[in-house]
């Protein structure tokens, strides 16, 4: 009975296109943000905060990159652990480079430059797609991984070939403790999460969407294929590549091109599968999902005697089965599941 729109009246446009129509679901999201930067910290330790907390937060605003191009594009891409990498890269080399350079403005040129790698090998989305573009962009993952292992200026000719940033501070205030980290990121995302929610409901969008669902028919109304795939691609590229700065320099602190492998791309990819293709909502649910699951079968695994490595495998043997059993049952997501939950809410009680 609580969550119903009945007598909430729109009396201007500005009104009726608001993200969150329902006054509840404003309430809601606003009390959780609110919860997030005040509550969270006051209820968890130094070890959620390293081990759960800030990866989740890093994830979510890579998997929401990844959201924009496989789910609101349908641009298929196994490339995002590359443009992760490029975005970690460039930021430490604007970073060192540059005398006095601000974090901020260095991770944000790690995105320029993502986007711009992103947009070049988003070229063959405009002659081939499917199977074909994931080989494509497969190929960025390759590259970006012998690029940063042999090519010395971008590690600034260190002879491991490892980098590691350390003392950071944003506006004169230090980001080194776990819960100064964690408010650094979760400020990233909800800045992010709020401008990806507005640009997927505005016309470039919706441009997006129409390419995703019939691009010849988008084609012939007079959408541009070559504009939406490649805008696409370069927000999506921006995204992940602020995504992978954070990565580098906040939750790793000192990485190696290991750290940005196929395995991410593909983590990132079945972040979006389970959570929810074409949802901002679902990049949340697929990343607290992949973040946390490990973490529960290793509990599980410990409790009835198995190995490390047999709960590795385990893990994996999961993911598999959840990837299979989403896609024939639920292929929207859990994000999907969530809309349900909230129709069946505005029912209630009443039979449906």
């Amino acid at each position: 009975m609580f969550y119903r729109e009945n007598g909430q009246f729109k009396t201007s446009y500005r009104a009726d296109q608001q993200i969150f129509p329902i006054a509840q679901d404003r309430w809601a999201i606003l009390a959780l943000v609110a919860f997030a930067f005040v509550g969270v910290p006051m209820l968890v330790d130094e070890y959620m905060f390293r081990a759960i907390l800030i990866p989740f937060l890093i994830l979510s605003l890579a998997a929401l990159g990844v959201n924009i191009l496989v789910g609101y594009c349908g641009q298929i891409s196994l490339g995002s652990g590359a443009f992760m990498a490029v975005g970690a890269y460039m930021a430490y080399n604007t970073y060192i480079r540059i005398e006095g350079m601000p974090l901020i403005i260095a991770l944000l040129s790690g995105g320029f430059f993502a986007t711009l790698v992103g947009m070049f090998f988003g070229i063959p989305s405009l002659r081939v797609k499917g199977l074909y573009l994931a080989v494509a962009t497969l190929a960025a993952q390759f590259f970006c991984d012998w690029a940063f292992l042999r090519i010395g200026w971008f590690t600034n000719n260190n002879a491991s070939g490892s980098v590691s940033v350390s003392n950071l501070q944003v506006f004169g205030l230090s980001i080194e403790t776990p819960l100064q980290k964690y408010l650094f990121c979760l400020a990233f995302l909800v800045v992010f999460a709020l401008l990806a929610k507005n640009l997927v409901r505005s016309a470039i969008g919706r441009e997006w969407m129409a390419i995703r669902d019939m691009d010849v028919a988008a084609a012939v109304i007079g959408i541009r294929p070559m504009y939406a795939k490649l805008s696409a691609f370069a927000v999506s590229s921006f995204i992940i590549g602020v995504a992978g700065g954070l990565w580098g320099f906040v939750h790793l602190g000192s990485w190696e091109p290991a750290a940005f492998s196929i395995d991410r791309s593909f983590q990132l990819l079945f972040m979006v599968i389970i959570g929810g293709m074409g949802s901002i909502m679902g990049s949340f649910f697929g990343a607290a999902f992949i973040v946390l699951l490990p973490i529960f079968i290793e509990r599980i695994s410990l409790l009835v005697g198995l190995s490390t490595a047999a709960a590795a495998h385990m893990t994996f043997m999961v993911f598999g089965a959840l990837i299979v059993w989403f896609l024939i049952v639920e292929p929207h997501g859990l994000a999907k599941l969530w809309s349900i939950a909230k129709q069946k809410l505005r029912l209630w009680p009443f039979p449906h």
